[in-house]
């Protein structure tokens, strides 16, 4: 049975009601991420450990709209994505491999 990893999503803001939703119905779009918890003013993103490089860059794009720390991300580097995951080009590079302490649970 493969693993998933937990990401731990806190204080996301939503602007509105319809916000929210749309939020939700990405999340929903996006197939490596396998359930979703809510705790307080946590959510807990059970997301594939071996997550295929398109739905990696769907919960860059998600965690980037929504203002979510990308530094939990940093656990899907691999050989395989490690050229453009890891490109220091790339927007999300400081947010991710930066100064990171990550807090990350495994199930």
């Amino acid at each position: 049975m493969e693993k998933n990893t937990i990401l731990i999503c806190k204080k996301v803001i939503f602007n509105s009601i319809p916000d929210q939703v749309c939020f939700i119905e990405w999340m929903k779009k996006i197939k490596s991420i396998v359930a979703v918890y809510g705790y307080g003013f946590e959510l807990h993103l059970h997301v594939k450990s071996n997550i295929p490089d398109s739905d990696l860059l769907e919960l860059i794009s998600l965690y980037d709209r929504y203002k979510i720390n990308m530094k939990s991300l940093k656990i899907f580097l691999n050989e395989k994505n490690k050229a453009w995951f890891k490109d220091k080009k790339r927007y999300w590079y400081g947010r991710i491999f930066k100064n990171n302490t990550t807090t990350r649970k495994t199930s």
